[in-house]
């Protein structure tokens, strides 16, 4: 998510200054999603100068408010109406983890697996605990969240049971003879196969 369009939404409901956005945004996202005071400043110092917010005086306690602009308007329209392209959300990790863990000498990759696959299930049961603990109207948009980290985390231990099932049928390639095409690559696992 967008931390930039975050706050945009959150000074679409009216005025507020820094803290107050950390807060909010933590609220609305029910602190699955922390965020630092720095990168709040940070983000609104780049949003007023895109012209799409603006700092109003200081209130009597020292708090510098923002509000949206017409501009802040329209992004945020724009940003609601487009759908989230797979390629703008941030690479995989773990899917480049393993890539590498195949490759390096030494690696024992069913290991890196079943590491994995047990941090994930621990956080598959928080995350479960969490999203039955309230039951308030009020909670639905934290309640989303859990659930789209939720699904995240059930796919997450489908892949790597599917990784797992690969690893049994994988073979390395010969020291210093790496397949040039998918079809070579492809012919090799057959041939293979049929050993």
């Amino acid at each position: 998510m967008s931390i930039r369009h975050g706050l945009l939404a959150l000074l679409e409901r009216g005025q507020m200054y820094g803290y107050q956005l950390r807060a909010a945004f933590e609220e609305s996202t029910g602190s699955t999603w922390p965020l630092n005071i720095g990168q709040v400043y940070t983000t609104l110092s780049r949003l007023e100068r895109d012209g799409l917010v603006r700092s109003l005086p200081e209130s009597e306690t020292g708090q510098r408010p923002y509000e949206i602009t017409d501009a802040g308007r329209t992004d945020l329209a724009l940003w609601f109406a487009t759908p989230i392209s797979r390629t703008d959300r941030p690479r995989d990790e773990l899917a480049i983890k393993l890539a590498l863990a195949l490759t390096t000498p030494g690696v024992d990759v069913r290991s890196v697996v079943q590491t994995q696959r047990s941090a994930t299930m621990r956080t598959l049961q928080e995350l479960t605990r969490l999203k039955y603990a309230s039951d308030r109207p009020e909670d639905l948009p934290w309640r989303l969240v859990l659930d789209a980290m939720v699904f995240q985390a059930e796919a997450e231990v489908r892949w790597l049971d599917h990784c797992e099932t690969s690893l049994v049928r994988y073979r390395p390639a010969e020291p210093g003879r790496v397949p040039t095409t998918s079809a070579e690559a492809v012919d090799r696992a057959d041939e293979e196969a049929r050993r």
